[in-house]
């Protein structure tokens, strides 16, 4: 199939730079790039039209990249709790996605959008799990997301204990080598 050649007016990850032209396949220009005006077809005139608008571009670029490493700075170890029911395994009954996790942020101080939120697949298991937040193209900071059955067995996942059936596993051997000690 034909690729489409574009303008990237921004840089997208796994793709370039902002100016660069690149090949991309139709679906993926029609449906993500051009949309979010992240791109532009490579015409003649839309060549020119960006050379001549380039350093304003630049610059905006540059004025937002700056903003997001404030606020980087400003929330750098940020860690959210996010409370849901869960199984005697600890396997969540459904999963925490995008969305939750830009709530809990939103409600940490730090308002996002679920799309900024960068996750491989849904966590469906309790404990602490580091998620990417993408502030800015060129920006990104880690979020631990702490998820427990109640805040007080989310406290004791952050002091690193062990909860759930491996807490019963743990105190089951402990005590298996307790009782084995007072037997020799």
């Amino acid at each position: 199939m034909a690729q489409i050649e574009l303008i990237l007016l921004q840089r997208v990850e796994k793709l370039g730079q902002m100016g660069e032209v690149v090949k991309v396949r139709p679906g993926y220009a029609r449906n993500f790039l051009l949309p979010q005006k992240k791109a532009l077809r490579a015409t003649k005139d839309n060549l020119a039209r960006f050379e001549t608008q380039r350093i304003e571009l630049e610059a905006q670029n540059l004025k937002r990249r700056e903003e997001a490493e404030r606020v980087a700075e400003r929330v750098a170890g940020l860690s959210v709790t996010i409370i849901r029911q869960a199984g005697e395994s600890g396997s969540l009954y459904g999963s925490v996605s995008a969305r939750d996790i830009s709530d809990a942020c939103g409600e940490s101080g730090l308002s996002i959008h679920r799309a900024q939120v960068v996750l491989e697949h849904p966590i469906k298991t309790l404990g602490l799990s580091p998620v990417r937040v993408m502030l800015h193209p060129e920006v990104s900071i880690t979020v631990a997301v702490n998820i427990a059955r109640s805040p007080e067995e989310a406290e004791k996942q952050l002091r690193g204990e062990a909860v759930g059936a491996a807490a019963e596993a743990q105190a089951e051997a402990e005590a298996t080598a307790t009782d084995a000690d007072q037997a020799a």
